[in-house]
């Protein structure tokens, strides 16, 4: 039977009936260990009970009002979000582009209510990915993506990621911000270096231009601290967070210092799901399991031991791999083989792994994942490696 889906996705055969913990089951019950989560969204595994009490206990007694009443769990969320980290205001949505789009909108809405409208522009990098919509596919700049949807000028810019002097050349009278991600996700695994982001923000600071960063991907524990800026020592204005806050349900976040929050005055910008009690529920959920220590210390060890291993897979077949990139649970895995190849070889053996730029290969495994969970992958590489290197 032919699909009634738009064929955006492609033709998908690999289909799952139900998940648990850090594997997913077809109907005919063949089990695969997931290393892809969702692309990072599924943060505490499938179906992790605590999760599961959270929405269904939210389930019986409301699922939405709109944004025209005051949300109890979504005032809980946002205060704890402000209290862990920079923001002092959270503006909730359903995705990450739309958290991008939130953070792109209070941007020029604030040059503009100090009555420097031509303060418009916004700088990303090379690499960068910010979502799907049309702006958001703008300021990435990635010629795949906007073939056929980017008309005119934009409003966007782009320096090289990592070279701050590419990054000077392009400053502006109408330079309003830089947006960029700490660490890279769709573009392959690449961390920027606390001394590259610290001349960000001076440069920022030095021309009163707003600092944005995209965690949709890095945040929410997934490096080893609940944000990456966290661990790379600078914080932003603005911050997109997503993916992993809702463990699988949609939910987005934009957070903003005061100044710039101020400028999404009532009415200038909505949701009309974002934030709403079933998301905000899961939200808290996740937040209260992600902000313990001993857990972000987990996070971090085993992110260590997975990254010292996978070097090690380097080192013995260094015909076919380069390179290990990334920290916490955000693996890259840089290819001298073809890395499609090797994906697909992986779900052979019932490994699932996500592909990313620059021919890499992404490992992000539940951030409750085991060292167990984590050797069967590893032995699950070594023997794909071992097929290719043969053939």
């Amino acid at each position: 039977m032919s699909s009634a889906l738009m064929q955006n996705y492609g033709t998908r055969e690999l289909k799952f009936d139900h998940g648990e913990g850090s594997y997913l089951f077809t109907k005919e019950g063949e089990r695969y260990l997931d290393f892809g989560m969702g692309i990072a969204v599924n943060s505490l595994g499938h179906c992790n009970p605590k999760l599961i009490d959270a929405l269904t206990l939210q389930s019986k007694r409301l699922w939405h009002t709109s944004n025209l009443y005051n949300i109890e769990a979504g005032e809980e969320l946002a205060a704890k979000l402000v209290a862990n980290t920079f923001a002092d205001r959270v503006f909730f949505c359903n995705s990450g582009t739309e958290a991008i789009e939130c953070g792109f909108k209070a941007i020029r809405r604030y040059f503009h209510d100090k009555g420097l409208s031509q303060r418009n522009r916004i700088i990303s990098m090379t690499g960068a990915f910010h979502g799907r919509s049309l702006a958001a596919i703008a300021s990435a700049a990635n010629p795949a993506h906007c073939e056929g949807f980017i008309v005119g000028d934009p409003g966007f810019d782009q320096a090289e990621f990592g070279n701050i002097d590419s990054l000077k050349a392009l400053i502006s009278e109408n330079t309003a911000a830089i947006v960029i991600e700490p660490v890279q996700g769709e573009g392959g695994i690449t961390v920027a270096s606390s001394k590259y982001l610290k001349a960000v923000r001076e440069l920022c600071d030095s021309h009163d231009i707003l600092l944005m960063f995209d965690e949709v991907q890095c945040g929410i524990a997934r490096t080893g601290s609940l944000y990456a800026y966290q661990q790379l020592g600078v914080s932003p204005d603005l911050l997109a967070s997503a993916k992993g806050l809702g463990g699988g349900f949609p939910i987005g976040a934009c957070l903003a210092i005061e100044k710039v929050a101020l400028a999404l005055a009532p009415g200038s910008h909505g949701s009309t799901f974002g934030g709403n009690p079933l998301a905000t529920a899961v939200g808290n959920a996740v937040l209260d399991e992600l902000i313990d220590d001993i857990f972000l210390s987990n996070v971090r060890d085993m992110g260590a031991y997975f990254k010292k291993e996978l070097e090690l897979l380097v080192e013995r077949f260094p015909t076919l791999l380069c390179e290990v990139r990334g920290l916490g649970l955000m693996l890259g895995l840089y290819c001298l083989t073809d890395a499609g190849q090797l994906i697909a070889r992986l779900q052979n053996h019932k490994l699932l792994v996500v592909k990313a730029g620059a021919n890499s290969i992404r490992l992000l495994p539940a951030l409750n994942v085991s060292k167990e969970e984590v050797d069967s992958a590893l032995e699950i590489l070594t023997k794909a490696l071992i097929e290719i290197e043969n053939n």
